[in-house]
This record gives structure tokens, C-alpha cells and sequence, in this order.
């Protein structure tokens, strides 16, 4: 019992704000008779109808689907390439200016073009989710395999590890910290060009399901795509921030056990 008690007081202390909001929109929209904003029971009745679970499968999967495909790439090939440009760094010089060029242009800008390129099939969104994210994860790996403790990087020479060894044991341990705020940054924008793509040229996914409702006035459903996509970006970032619980436990332990009492 009294080891169940940290764990249902860790959990009140990140839940009840939450709660309190959606109490207090029940209660305040309970009354309403606004088209435009309609009472969160008749959205929630209205979400049971349309999302168990016709239109899940309709719309939501072959979203998540994209995103799943655009981000693993982008997550690849970032590190990937972030992890080459630190060990050559004449093609980092020469890549910098190029890099950050792409990195700041504003991918919807380039949705136009990607729509010429590959029509509005699936290629276009899981290319336009790979764009986005893959900038992200290639510049937080590089700064983060960059900012390794030189010492550490001489035990290795004196030990005569080998390029992959040193990567493996030294380098990638102490820039995974930085390697996974890249990647959480790049599923924040992956998620957002995930519903871009869709309202700009689609005829299935989420993002066209809340765009189509709102041009046919079905006020109801369009709020039913916004909630539900509200619930599944809450679900992968919880997801991600378990993950990257697990797999960086030496790092948090290790920072713990740093700070003063």
C-alpha cells in the first residue's frame, strides 16, 4: 500500500489540471447553444459515432501511417548523417551553409512543388513529414556528438579503439541526450506537416477530415478530428517520453545523483 503511494501521488500531480480543464469546458459548454461551439458532451457522444471506429481506420491509421514512415526516416538518416559530418569535417564546413538554408525554409512553402513532384499520394505526405524532421535530428546529433568530453575521446585513442568502437562507446552515449530533444522536436513537427499535408491536398487522414467538415458545416465532426488528433499527439509524446525514459535511465540516474540535496 505504501509503495502504491508515490506513484498515485506522482500521477494527481500530473493529471489534475487536466482534469479540471475538461470538467470546467463540460460545464461551460453544457448550456451552449452556439453552432460554432458546441457542448463537449454532444462532441464526445459525436467522437464515439464517427471514430469507433469507422473513420480510425479511414482516416486516422493512414495518418499515423505516414507520419510513422517520414519520421523513421528522418530519424535514420539524420543521425546518420549528423554522425558523418562530425568524423569528416571538411564536408560539414562545406555542408553548413546548405543545411541551415533548408532548415529554416518553411516546408508548407515547398508543398506547391512536392505536389507537382509526386501528386497528392502517400509519397508526397511522407516526404513532406521527412523534410520537416529530418533537420531537427541531423543538427541536435551533430552539436551533440560535437560537445563529447575530449577526454574521453583520448581514453579511447589511448585504448586504440577503432572509429565504430569510439562512436559506439563513447560518442553516441554522450550525445544521445541532445539525439533524443532532436528527435522530439522533429515528431512536434512531423505531427504538424502530418495534418498540413492533408488540408492542402488529400482525400483521406485526419487533417482532410477536420478541413472537409469545417466546408460542409458539420461543426460536430470537425471538433470530433480536432480532439482526436489532440488524444493521439498526447499519446505518442507520452509514448516518446517513455521511451526515452528507459533507454536514457543511466543518464537521468546519473544527473540525479549529481545535484546537491
Amino acid at each position: 500500500m505504501h509503495k502504491a503511494l508515490p506513484g498515485l501521488r506522482s500521477l494527481l500531480v500530473h493529471l489534475w489540471l487536466p482534469v479540471a480543464l475538461i470538467a470546467l469546458w463540460w460545464v461551460a459548454s453544457a448550456s451552449s447553444t452556439s453552432p460554432f461551439f458546441p457542448p463537449l458532451s454532444e462532441i464526445v457522444g459525436r467522437l464515439q459515432e464517427l471514430w469507433f471506429f469507422e473513420h480510425t481506420r479511414s482516416d486516422l491509421l493512414p495518418s499515423l501511417r505516414n507520419l510513422a514512415l517520414g519520421y523513421a526516416a528522418a530519424a535514420v538518416i539524420g543521425i546518420s548523417a549528423g554522425a558523418l559530418l562530425w568524423r569528416v569535417r571538411p564536408i560539414a564546413t562545406a555542408a553548413h551553409p546548405v543545411i541551415y538554408f533548408l532548415y529554416v525554409l518553411p516546408a508548407p512553402a515547398l508543398l506547391p512543388a512536392v505536389i507537382l513532384i509526386f501528386g497528392i499520394g502517400v509519397e508526397m505526405k511522407v516526404w513532406i513529414i521527412f523534410f520537416t524532421c529530418v533537420w531537427p535530428v541531423l543538427l541536435n546529433t551533430l552539436d551533440g556528438m560535437r560537445g563529447t568530453d575530449k577526454v574521453k575521446l583520448d581514453v579511447a585513442s589511448a585504448l586504440r579503439l577503432n572509429t565504430w568502437d569510439t562512436m559506439r562507446r563513447v560518442v553516441l552515449p554522450a550525445a544521445s541526450p541532445q539525439i533524443f530533444a532532436g528527435l522530439r522536436t522533429a515528431l512536434a513537427f512531423g505531427i504538424i506537416l502530418m495534418v498540413v499535408s492533408e488540408m492542402a491536398a488529400a482525400t483521406q487522414g485526419i487533417g482532410y477530415f477536420i478541413l472537409y467538415a469545417q466546408q460542409t458545416f458539420e461543426t460536430l465532426d470537425m471538433w470530433t478530428g480536432i480532439l482526436v488528433l489532440g488524444i493521439a499527439g498526447s499519446i505518442l509524446n507520452f509514448l516518446f517520453l517513455r521511451i526515452e525514459r528507459r533507454l536514457l535511465r543511466w543518464h537521468y540516474q546519473a544527473r540525479q545523483a549529481l545535484q546537491v540535496p
